[in-house]
C-alpha cells in the first residue's frame, strides 16, 4: 500500500497545506452534495449556487425622507407651492397633479409620476399661500430609484458562503423562499483506549473520562456537522479495524481522539497503513505533537492526540479548516493574530510553535496585553475556560519575560466562553 511516512517535525503551515491540497471539497465530487431547503431552516449551511435576485430592490422609484415631492418646473420666485396631495407608504399619491403644487410624501412612499425631487420637511416652512423651500434643491435629491440597491438577475451572494443573521434577511428581502446548499458533512467520531471511561459512569482505578469526543462533538456540532458517534473503541487491533471500516461507509471524515503517538497499545497508524494512503507526521506544535492524517477507500481522516488540551488545538487549528475546505466554505478565514504585551513572565523551550492559553484585555491606555492562564500542561484542560485567546510564542523562540511583547489569537466562537 502506498504511504507517506516523515519522522521530522513539519510546521504548522505545512500541514495545513497538505490537509487542504490533498483533500477535495464535496461540492468538486460526482456525487449529489447538495439540497434544497427553506430559507428558515438554512442558518449555518453553506450556499451550493449563487443566490440571484428575481427582482429590483427598491422595486420602485421611492422617497428617502418625509417632506415635498416637487417638480422642479414648478418653483416660483419666491420658492413656494400649494400642496395638491399626499402619498404614504403603500398608499400612492395616484389623482391628478396640478401644475405650480407639491405633493406631502412620506419615507417609502411611491414617487409620484413626474417629480424630479424630494425636499425634506426640516428645509420647508408652512405659510398661508402653501410650501415654501428654504434650501437650494438638487435633481434627484431624496429619490430611491428603481433597482438603486439590488437589480434584477445580478447576484446578490455567492456560492460557498454560510447563511447567517446577516445574509437571510437580505434573501428574505427578495422573496426566496428555498436555498440550494451543500448537504452536511457527514464525521464519524470515535475515542481509542481501554483507559476511557464515558461520562457519567463511576471511574475504575488507572480511568479517566472520556472528554475528548465530548469536546469535539460540541465543535462539530457549532461547525453544523452530521454526526456519527461511534463511542469509544478499545486498544485492540481487530476492533479499530472495524471502527474504520463502519466509518468508512459511513462518513465524508473520519476523526479519532488518541492512538496516533508512539505507545505500544497505539495502533492507529498500524491500521491506517494496512487500510488506506496515508500522510503521518510529528507537527512541530505545542500541544500537539502527535496528529495523523489520511484517506481510507471513501473518507479522509485526522487522527488527534490523545491529551484533551492537544486534541482540542489540533481540531482548532487543521481540523476546523480542514472542514471549511470539505464544505465547500470558501469565505472561512484563519484566526488573526495580534500584538500584544505580555505582563507574566512564559515558560517555552524552542524547537516548536507554541499556543498556550491567555487571558487578553485592554489596559488603562488602551493597550492590548494578556496575561497565561497558569500551568500549560496538556492535560490541563481547564485553561480553556479560563482563557479568551492562545498566546502564539515562535518556534525558536525561548522563555519570554514579563513586558516582551508576544503574538496572541482570540479563540473564535468554537472556544468562546460567550
Amino acid at each position: 500500500m502506498d504511504h507517506c511516512h516523515t519522522s521530522d517535525l513539519i510546521s504548522l503551515d505545512q500541514a495545513l497545506e497538505k490537509l487542504l491540497t490533498h483533500t477535495v471539497p464535496l461540492t468538486a465530487t460526482p456525487l449529489i452534495t447538495t439540497e434544497t431547503i427553506n430559507l428558515t431552516e438554512s442558518a449555518g449551511r453553506i450556499t451550493a449556487t449563487d443566490i440571484i435576485s428575481p427582482i429590483n430592490v427598491p422595486s420602485f422609484d421611492n422617497s428617502a425622507m418625509d417632506g415635498y415631492a416637487i417638480r422642479l418646473a414648478d418653483l416660483n420666485e419666491n420658492q413656494t407651492l400649494p400642496m395638491a396631495g399626499k402619498a404614504l407608504a403603500g398608499i400612492p399619491f395616484q389623482q391628478e397633479w396640478p401644475n405650480g403644487s407639491c405633493i406631502r410624501i412620506m419615507t417609502g412612499a411611491p414617487i409620484p409620476s413626474g417629480a424630479d425631487a424630494v425636499v425634506m420637511q426640516e428645509q420647508t416652512e408652512v405659510t398661508a399661500t402653501g410650501i415654501r423651500f428654504t434650501h437650494p434643491i438638487k435633481p434627484g435629491q431624496n429619490i430611491r430609484t428603481i433597482g438603486e440597491d439590488i437589480s434584477q438577475n445580478t447576484v446578490v451572494l455567492p456560492k460557498g458562503i454560510k447563511l447567517s443573521t446577516t445574509q437571510l434577511p437580505l434573501i428574505a428581502s427578495l422573496g426566496i423562499a428555498t436555498v440550494d446548499v451543500v448537504r452536511k458533512l457527514k464525521v464519524a467520531i470515535f475515542s481509542t483506549g481501554d483507559e476511557l471511561q464515558a461520562i457519567g459512569e463511576p471511574l475504575q482505578a488507572g480511568q479517566i473520562y472520556d472528554t475528548n469526543r465530548f469536546a469535539i462533538r460540541l465543535m462539530l456540532e457549532k461547525l453544523d456537522c452530521e454526526i456519527i458517534d461511534l463511542g469509544v473503541i478499545r486498544d485492540d487491533p481487530d476492533a479499530l479495524r472495524h471502527a474504520f471500516i463502519e466509518a468508512d461507509k459511513q462518513a465524508d471524515l473520519v476523526i479519532s481522539s488518541g492512538g496516533v503517538s508512539v505507545g505500544e497499545a497505539d495502533y492507529t497508524k498500524q491500521i491506517l497503513e494496512e487500510a488506506g494512503k496515508i500522510s503521518f507526521w510529528k507537527l512541530a506544535i505545542k500541544p500537539g505533537k502527535p496528529f495523523a492524517f489520511g484517506k481510507l477507500e471513501n473518507t479522509w481522516f485526522c487522527g488527534l492526540p490523545g491529551n484533551p488540551v492537544s486534541a482540542v488545538l489540533t481540531f482548532y487549528q487543521l481540523v476546523q479548516p480542514l472542514i471549511a475546505h470539505l464544505s465547500g466554505f470558501t469565505a472561512w478565514q484563519p484566526p488573526m493574530r495580534l500584538t500584544a504585551k505580555t505582563t507574566t513572565p512564559l515558560k517555552k523551550s524552542p524547537g516548536r510553535l507554541d499556543f498556550q492559553r491567555g487571558i487578553a484585555s485592554l489596559n488603562e491606555y488602551g493597550e492590548l496585553e494578556v496575561q497565561t492562564t497558569g500551568h500549560q500542561g496538556s492535560h490541563i484542560f481547564s485553561s480553556y475556560s479560563l482563557g479568551n485567546c492562545f498566546i502564539v510564542l515562535e518556534r525558536e523562540r525561548g522563555h519570554v519575560a514579563a513586558g516582551e511583547t508576544v503574538q496572541i489569537e482570540f479563540f473564535n466562537y468554537l472556544l468562546k466562553n460567550q
